[in-house]
């Protein structure tokens, strides 16, 4: 992809960039979530919790991980046949963060409903994945171990 490929570095700083509003979300919504858990259902406190996640996950998260996966496949296609073993590591790790964004939605909405689907502590726990995923990606995409 000749084309693609002229613009390398504009793609590659924007993935870097969606990223980081991805990660900054992802690092936010379970502590909305542990904050919401600390009020009874259908309180004022409840209400606007959702709404404040409700807009991070609208406004943020929705847009940074759209963006993060379209610049990211398109720097995989420039990439092609030269991505190391350390891009398909990487890959497995950017879709368990995908897949654990997605579990937070599901708890969001759920906590929407009504419904208290995990503890306030275990919103805080949870909190530190997308910490340990993000120094784990980073360091295969700096040191491209198993090139």
């Amino acid at each position: 992809m000749v084309f693609l490929a002229e613009y390398y570095l504009l793609i590659k700083a924007l993935h870097i960039i969606s990223v980081i509003f991805w990660i900054a979300g992802l690092f936010m919504l379970p502590r909305y979530l542990a904050y919401q858990c600390q009020y009874d259902v259908g309180s004022n406190e409840d209400r606007l919790w959702n709404e404040r996640a409700d807009r991070l996950r609208r406004i943020i998260l929705h847009n940074a991980v759209m963006a993060a996966w379209v610049f990211g496949l398109m720097l995989a296609v420039i990439l092609g046949k030269d991505a190391g073993l350390w891009f398909y590591f990487k890959l497995v790790f950017i879709v368990i963060l995908t897949a654990y964004h997605g579990a937070l939605v599901h708890w969001h909405k759920a906590m929407t409903k009504g419904e208290r689907p995990k503890t306030e502590k275990f919103f805080r726990i949870v909190n530190e994945i997308p910490a340990f995923i993000t120094i784990i990606v980073v360091i295969l995409v700096v040191v491209k171990p198993f090139s």
